[in-house]
């Protein structure tokens, strides 16, 4: 079994990457959102445009991280019972790598498995890259690409996500814990899931599987 869990706004409460474009990006990053949501330009694109109109360090960009970003309740349990089972969870996201292992180290999770688009600070630019699996670099379907490799491996995985942009991995899992515009995506394609609103309701709902 492997958990495979998106991090902005399921780990965490908040996207973290809007947090950190409201207080930092110098334009209007939110065209390139409009742009990425109506499936003109992929996230990956997106993530390239909005972050290129940031111009401050890393330094700078976690501490807002840290001060503004909540996570969300059960994190912890839900790690525990994932090592007491033997299960593998995985953080697949579309985030940022240099914030997500910042916020995991700060609450002592430091050493959970992640994969997500990788980040360099340059002067006077923030550039961003995704990796596949296979050391491709990718401008979309990143998460999907992983569920395949777990599901190729033999894994049966279980997919926690909060964000219309996780249905496609998500409609390749075995198991769907869903909230927010995830959850509204399964219900249009009538696809089977459990909604939750922590971490603790997905340990309820793993050990009923």
């Amino acid at each position: 079994m492997i958990i495979q869990i998106d991090f902005d706004g399921t780990i965490t409460e908040e996207d973290v990457s809007f947090v950190l474009l409201d207080t930092f990006a110098e334009g209007d990053w939110r065209k390139w959102f409009q742009q990425y949501r109506e499936n003109k330009i992929s996230v990956g694109d997106f993530n390239t445009k909005a972050f290129a109109m940031v111009k401050v360090g890393s330094e700078e960009l976690l501490q807002v991280a840290r001060d503004k970003v909540r996570l969300r309740d059960g994190l912890h349990n839900l790690v525990a019972y994932c090592q007491e089972r033997g299960f593998r969870l995985v953080i697949v996201s579309n985030g940022l790598d240099f914030y997500i292992k910042s916020i995991l180290e700060n609450v002592g999770l430091g050493n959970i498995e992640a994969h997500a688009a990788q980040t360099r600070f340059n002067p006077g630019r923030l550039e961003v890259q995704y990796i596949g699996p296979e050391g491709n670099p990718l401008s979309s379907g990143f998460k999907e690409a992983y569920t395949k490799l777990f599901l190729k491996q033999g894994y049966r995985v279980v997919y926690v996500g909060n964000g219309p942009s996780d249905i496609f991995p998500a409609s390749l899992a075995q198991h769907i814990f869903a909230r927010d515009g995830l959850l509204d995506s399964c219900r249009e394609r009538n696809l089977a899931c459990k909604p939750f609103d922590d971490f603790n309701d997905v340990v309820r709902g793993l050990k009923l599987l």
